[in-house]
């Protein structure tokens, strides 16, 4: 139970902008999405250059709202891309700083945030954590054998909503996540189905890098002859491949269109071919559902839809109809980031959970 009433403040940096959030416990008391304009970034040859401009302009806003004054608890920045690590709330230390800024384990917009809070926490002398980042790493060894020997499948999905949902949701029922078996469906701009055993996601479609469903941007699972066939035909180069992956596959590579608002609106204007593929995506995304399923053997509490499209009751109807038999289905819409990174950092701060070292 909170009897303190903690402040916390919350930095999550994307592409083009970096988004700021203050909490008291878990009540937002105020937010705002900063604006970076493309032109000002394309300056930089790395994300990490960034940093300075970065948070000068937070640090602009956090000044003129009088925040960095007012008795922050905590500061969280959204983790990025660091090496496996298991899921929780880590206290950002040197080698993390480190892994961050030298782009160890890959390069993007979310490694800022951990830098940035790191900053901004010395300034004010109190902790700066990381949330759940994409990263998280709980697989079992079995789940991570591809069936090529040169190639094992990794863990990188939604782990900050799909984690924060899963908790939120055992709450509701008067139960702890660990003590519960979940399926729990990111619909983005990636899909990933995660199979949540006991706390743990001990399998999770890789959501950027070509598995699983296709989804608004992104190509998921691809027959493989044919993918390779399409490497060495001569007509893509080995970046244009990728991009026909992550970022022009799926909805974009069939309807021109990222955003499934507008696929709905075609087909209830009666567009044949929106409702093809929007449908497939739909089933798609089921059959995935039937997999995470059997990771469990069949013993699940609920099936948990999250993320953007699971606003669209058009999108979780098609795929409830496919998979309802296995178990309760709960809707908890929407990307709540800014929301699951407070909660993280409060759940440490009142003593629910340990702080992880990285």
């Amino acid at each position: 139970m909170v009897i303190t009433n903690y402040k916390i403040l919350t930095i999550n940096p994307g592409s083009t902008s970096t988004k700021v959030a203050l909490f008291e416990n878990d009540k937002k008391i105020l937010e705002k999405n900063l604006f970076h304009p493309a032109e000002e970034l394309k300056k930089y040859n790395k994300i990490s250059d960034q940093l300075e401009l970065r948070k000068k302009i937070v640090h602009e806003y956090l000044e003129e709202q009088n925040i960095l004054k007012c008795g922050l608890d905590a500061i969280v920045g959204r983790g990025g891309l660091l090496r496996p690590i298991k899921g929780g709330t880590y206290l950002i230390n040197e080698q993390m700083l480190e892994d961050l800024k030298t782009n160890r384990f890959g390069e993007h917009a979310a490694d800022l945030g951990g830098m940035i809070a790191y900053d901004f926490s010395r300034e004010c002398n109190i902790p700066s954590y990381i949330v759940n980042p994409i990263v998280v790493d709980e697989m079992e060894d079995i789940a991570r054998i591809s069936g090529m020997p040169e190639v094992e499948r990794i863990s990188i999905f939604h782990a900050l909503n799909q984690k924060a949902v899963a908790i939120n949701y055992a709450k509701s029922i008067n139960k702890k996540y660990k003590d519960l078996n979940l399926i729990v469906v990111h619909l983005g701009g990636g899909i990933s189905v995660g199979s949540h055993e006991k706390g743990r996601v001990i399998d999770v479609n890789n959501a950027l890098n070509g598995e699983g469903p296709f989804s608004p941007e992104r190509s998921g699972g691809i027959p493989v002859h044919d993918l390779v066939k399409l490497c060495y035909s001569g007509k893509y180069t080995e970046e244009e491949m990728y991009k026909k992956i992550n970022g022009n596959g799926g909805l974009v590579a069939y309807l021109n269109t990222n955003d499934a608002r507008k696929v709905v609106a075609n087909i209830e204007k009666g567009d044949k071919k929106s409702e093809l593929i929007y449908k497939a995506m739909a089933y798609q995304t089921a059959k995935e559902i039937g997999a995470a399923a059997t990771v469990l053997k069949g013993k699940i509490d609920a099936i948990i839809f999250t993320g953007g499209i699971a606003n669209d009751s058009l999108m979780i109807n098609l795929i409830k109809e496919r998979v309802s038999f296995l178990g309760e289905v709960i809707v908890i819409p929407g990307e709540k980031e800014m929301e699951a990174l407070a909660e993280g950092a409060l759940r440490v701060l009142t003593g629910e959970e340990e702080p992880c070292t990285y």
